[in-house]
């Protein structure tokens, strides 16, 4: 039996274990929030056109007996070209065109700032400047380079509920 010289071992680069440990604490985070990667549709109503959604928060105090959501808001107050952002439910509603309502994460995908206007079409993020469109949620500027994830929501006569 020969033995060969050992070869030494290349460590991983540092940006590959911050990495690897963040992407674990979001997993873990994900899990224990209820969270999920798994992309669905709604198609509730015949104004409802949310997009695939990748998790969304039910009940709290406005969530209507037997509905199946937390009532957001009216769709008069989501301006054509606009939005509003709900903070506590962690979402942005928009409406791009009349009568056609979006929702995403108000949560910022380039460092987690919340989202703050809307206007024109396109939703904007505070901290460095971000710009996604209001309706698909993808990046128009960025430096954030992922889109904002879509939230479920169903419209049902005048109002936006969070599904």
């Amino acid at each position: 039996m020969t033995s060969e010289p050992l070869q030494p071992v290349r460590a991983p680069a540092r940006r590959t274990v911050v990495a690897a440990v963040g992407a674990t604490g979001l997993a873990v985070a994900l899990t224990a929030c209820g969270g999920s990667d798994d992309t669905s549709s709604s198609s509730t109503g015949p104004q409802d056109n949310a997009s695939p959604t990748d998790g969304g928060t039910g009940g709290g105090e406005n969530a209507a007996a037997g509905s199946g959501g937390t009532v957001l808001t009216k769709t008069s107050d989501i301006p054509e070209g606009g939005g509003k952002v709900f903070a506590d439910q962690g979402v942005v509603v928009t409406q791009p065109t009349a009568g056609q309502f979006k929702a995403f994460s108000s949560k910022c995908t380039h460092q987690g700032c919340a989202v703050k206007d809307i206007s024109d079409g396109v939703i904007t993020c505070p901290c460095h400047g971000s710009h996604f469109s209001a309706t698909d949620g993808s990046v128009k500027k960025g430096p954030a380079t992922q889109p904002l994830p879509a939230a479920k929501i169903t419209v049902a006569g005048d109002e936006i509920k969070l599904a």
